[in-house]
């Protein structure tokens, strides 16, 4: 019986999956399951992790008849997962080898049922562009000003949360969840070591940034159904800190912006 089950959505990542998986193999700790659901895709990934299940009984694969994005297919996942913790990595991220190891002793040895760590961004070639930092812990209000829990990074027990699926009415599935889980514990924990990397495109543009803004909104008031003054509120921590980490990151970071 696996102790960790990694959820992993996957959708035309023939370029990066095969990195990501051996990311999954070359971890410390072994005993884990790496579950990944292929959202309908269309290029030649589903016969390279085919061949990493091959390979590794620990690797499953589930296909969907349909793409469903990505809240869904891990989702799937979650539904079939047997480890007591569930662990999250997209299809082009990676994790660095002690990454397991050190996020399950950490949770372990404080009694932590959610935890994060820091993360360093890539590029499309896997060249380094920044750190993210995990602060020390993060409570639900602390959380809706700024999603500093990244998604492959993030990890909860099962065991003591029951498994949480994500909301498929948002498209911040992942920050969605993460507040789903903080109002059963006070604090998420983050351990401040860079554990992991996530991949940065070159087409994410302000347009970009501009949905993403649109879609913190709709999930202050649709999905936590906030007042529109209290969404006001956290919304303005989200738009002012999210602006200084673009135009003045020197000064975002020594505001605790940025590590």
């Amino acid at each position: 019986m696996p102790l960790i089950s990694i959820v992993t959505p996957s959708h035309n990542s023939a370029r990066f999956v095969s990195e990501t998986i051996q990311s999954v193999l070359d971890q410390s700790f072994v005993e884990w399951e790496m579950i990944i659901v292929d959202d309908f895709s269309t290029d030649d990934s589903v016969e390279m992790i085919k061949a990493f299940v091959e390979r590794d009984s620990r690797i499953n694969l589930i296909r969907l008849t349909k793409n469903s994005g990505a809240a869904l297919a891990r989702n799937a996942a979650i539904e079939v997962a047997k480890g007591r913790y569930i662990a999250f990595l997209d299809s082009d991220d990676l994790w660095l080898p002690y990454k397991l190891e050190k996020q399950l002793a950490f949770m372990q040895a404080n009694n932590y049922p959610f935890a994060y760590t820091a993360y360093d961004k890539i590029d499309e070639e896997g060249l380094v562009l920044g750190r993210i930092g995990a602060p020390g812990k993060v409570s639900y209000s602390d959380l809706l000003k700024t999603c500093s829990i990244g998604c492959l990074t993030a990890m909860y027990d099962a065991d003591f949360f029951g498994k949480i699926y994500m909301p498929v009415n948002t498209k911040r599935e992942d920050f969605a969840t993460w507040l789903k889980l903080l109002k059963e514990v006070d604090y998420a924990y983050g351990l401040n070591e860079n554990l992991a990397q996530y991949r940065v495109y070159k087409n994410q543009t302000s347009a970009n940034k501009a949905k993403m803004a649109k879609e913190n909104w709709r999930l202050y008031r649709d999905v936590e159904r906030l007042s529109f003054l209290t969404a006001t509120y956290y919304f303005s921590h989200y738009a002012i800190r999210g602006f200084l980490r673009t135009k003045f990151p020197v000064l975002a970071r020594r505001l605790g912006m940025l590590d």
